[in-house]
């Protein structure tokens, strides 16, 4: 089904002044109440739209994987490897960018996470790299150990407790690329 023209205007209206709200306020003020003021509609709209807060935060965080995929399309002729790595570094970038986004999913609806689109697109991507890569290994566990990694609680406290700069998080990520490159044969 089509969505009409004034809901559709809504709809990018109230995305849009939820990344300004995020932009100029922070995580905290990303409230109905907030958005629906910066988006000059009524709440009830926002509500109608996207139900809650999560969901919201949810269309958000879609919309900025639409450009991380077109990104990792850039790499699509390199090695498996190489690949490998550029998703990796990329999903530290995209998570490092919208860090407080994730913190709000996170908490608001935390198995969402692994239900998400995104979620099952990545980790299809990376059950396929890592089989490419190496074909004798549990590709599918191993995505999921690899996603571990992006847990938005522990991506916040590696960058804000333990002020790791991205570059560190992006050599460890090297180093279990590393691993998993060098894995001949299924362990038993």
């Amino acid at each position: 089904m089509t969505e009409r023209a004034d809901a559709a205007r809504n709809r990018r209206r109230i995305l849009d002044a939820a990344v300004r709200v995020l932009r100029t306020q922070g995580a905290s003020a990303l409230t109905a109440d907030t958005v629906a003021k910066e988006a000059g509609v009524g709440v009830g709209t926002v509500y109608r739209r996207f139900e809650n807060r999560a969901r919201l935060v949810y269309e958000l965080i879609e919309e900025n994987e639409t450009r991380f995929q077109e990104e990792l399309a850039g790499h699509a002729s390199e090695p498996p490897r190489e690949r490998l790595r550029a998703f990796l570094h990329g999903m530290a970038d995209l998570l490092e960018e919208q860090r407080a986004l994730l913190l709000i999913a996170e908490a608001s609806a935390p198995a969402a996470r692994y239900l998400s689109r995104p979620y099952r697109t990545h980790h299809e991507q990376l059950t396929s790299l890592v089989a490419e890569l190496t074909p004798t290994v549990d590709a599918a566990y191993l995505a999921d150990l690899l996603l571990m990694a992006y847990t938005p609680g522990l991506f916040d406290h590696q960058r804000g407790e333990r002020d790791w700069p991205l570059e560190r998080i992006k050599s460890g990520l090297d180093t279990l690329v590393d691993g998993i490159a060098r894995t001949t044969e299924r362990p038993s």
